[in-house]
């Protein structure tokens, strides 16, 4: 930890930083040329310095049509981790939790299926080694829980993919379990503990933090992008209280990355959120360490929902912080992208120009591709008879080829989480990250059932007559 100061610092005094007069200017053109690129139609961006604010705003419009301004409440995703573990480091500096305690003896309704996870520590928990993983328990994919209580009696049939301790695995379970640990522990619920000892503190006055898909405002839901147009819509189905739930501001996550400078705990407290262990990769308690492009050192945590992105970044040599909130999707990764440009502007550099939108020709090829098939399948449906009458030897097994996209409807989250390595997702979630190619692929399922329905009653409508 004090070699990663000490660069930071080092590289804080010689790399140039950008003057703060110039970053909002700065910010406000790059912003307002990447929306003109991609299409983003709504977007968020906090800077500041030590415990200056250096910039806030809100640009273009919320998914029902109003102005995003530094005060419009959006989705922050899994940014939401680093609250619920100073929530956690809260109650340990109290003296109520300890670190290297099983999770068990402060939430004795968390139980497993595994005999080992009676060893899971606190710290586990937060540093993502617990052992829990999408590969052993599909959370996404379940039907979904209600509550924080709900989240963890459903564990109770669930179990480990490695031993505790010994592998990071990222998922979200892990920080639905530790909010929880605050609800039993401070005996009140999540929501009004974060209000109560964070967020009014720090005069976080339009932060909160929700349950479920179904408990986000109309206006902070957010947009995917079709043929280069965004289109707003609802989140799928979803709980996200404790690891991916809090609604912030602009102008409140200013306050929040300012309070990362002001002993918003003791300094022992903050070392050991901010520091790493052996097998976390690089994941400490809701923050994880890397670097920028010119190697600066950072703390930084992305989040994604399916219709909106959050980042946020700490730079401590110079002691800036950033967070960037879009209201588009995680296929998109517009928060990430734009957070890149931020950043390089902060450290007195010019960013890479916007991307565009690389998905346009991808979309308009399944769109042409939709049609095709569905003429196709009409054609196939009229010339059933036809096909029927030249085909009496009950040759069925050439109407197979026009089943294989009914079974690829039925395995595609299979398929999926085994090419994104175990990371879990529900069928309509997979909707939301390929929205073209799904449409054509359910057009290609409804069209194979067609033609194969319509050819088996052409063969059969002639031997009932």
């Amino acid at each position: 930890m004090f070699r990663t100061a000490l660069a930071a610092i080092l590289l804080a005094a010689v790399l140039p930083q950008a003057p703060a007069a110039s970053i909002p200017a700065s910010v406000d053109a790059y912003v307002e040329r990447y929306r003109a690129a991609t299409g983003l139609p709504g977007v968020e961006v906090a800077i500041t310095k030590g415990t200056e604010v250096v910039h806030v705003a809100g640009y273009g419009r919320t998914a029902t049509g109003d102005p995003v301004t530094a005060d419009t409440p959006m989705a922050m995703a899994s940014v939401s981790k680093s609250f619920t573990a100073l929530a956690v480091m809260q109650l340990t500096e109290k003296g109520k939790v300890a670190l290297d305690q099983p999770v068990r003896r402060y939430l004795p309704e968390f139980t497993m299926a595994d005999p080992r996870a009676a060893r899971i520590t606190v710290r586990q928990l937060l540093n993502q080694t617990s052992g829990m993983a999408d590969s052993a328990f599909p959370e996404k994919s379940l039907p979904q829980p209600e509550t924080l209580q709900g989240a963890v009696a459903r564990l109770r049939t669930a179990g480990l993919a490695t031993e505790p301790g010994t592998a990071f695995s990222y998922h979200n379970t892990n920080y639905q379990v530790a909010a929880r640990l605050v609800e039993v522990v401070s005996g009140r619920p999540f929501a009004s503990y974060l209000s109560t000892y964070v967020f009014e503190p720090l005069g976080m006055r339009h932060s909160t933090t929700i349950d479920t898909d179904r408990d986000l405002p109309a206006g902070a839901r957010g947009h995917l992008y079709v043929l280069g147009r965004a289109v707003a819509l609802p989140e799928p189905p979803g709980f996200g209280n404790g690891s991916g739930g809090v609604l912030s501001t602009a102008d409140d996550m200013a306050r929040w990355l300012i309070a990362q400078n002001t002993g918003i705990l003791s300094p022992r407290s903050v070392r050991e959120m901010r520091t790493p262990s052996a097998r976390s990769e690089g994941y400490a308690f809701g923050w994880t360490a890397g670097e920028t492009e010119r190697g600066t050192p950072v703390l930084e945590h992305g989040g994604d929902l399916f219709t909106s992105t959050a980042h946020q970044l700490l730079i401590p040599g110079s002691g800036h912080g950033v967070a960037v909130m879009a209201n588009t999707g995680m296929a998109f990764s517009d928060a990430h992208l734009l957070m890149k440009g931020l950043v390089a502007i902060v450290e007195g550099g010019t960013p890479q120009p916007p991307p565009g939108n690389p998905a346009f020709l991808t979309d308009l090829l399944f769109a042409l591709l939709t049609v095709v098939t569905a003429g196709l399948a009409a054609l196939g449906a009229v010339r059933a008879r036809r096909w029927a009458a030249r085909h009496t030897r009950r040759r069925w097994w050439r109407l197979a080829p026009y089943l294989v996209p009914v079974a690829l409807c039925a395995t595609l989250a299979p398929i999926h989480r085994m090419l994104a390595h175990g990371r879990d997702a529900m069928w309509i979630q997979l909707a939301y990250l390929y929205p073209t190619f799904m449409v054509w692929l359910v057009t290609a399922a409804v069209a194979g059932l067609t033609v194969v329905a319509a050819r088996l009653w052409g063969a059969v409508r002639p031997r009932r007559r």
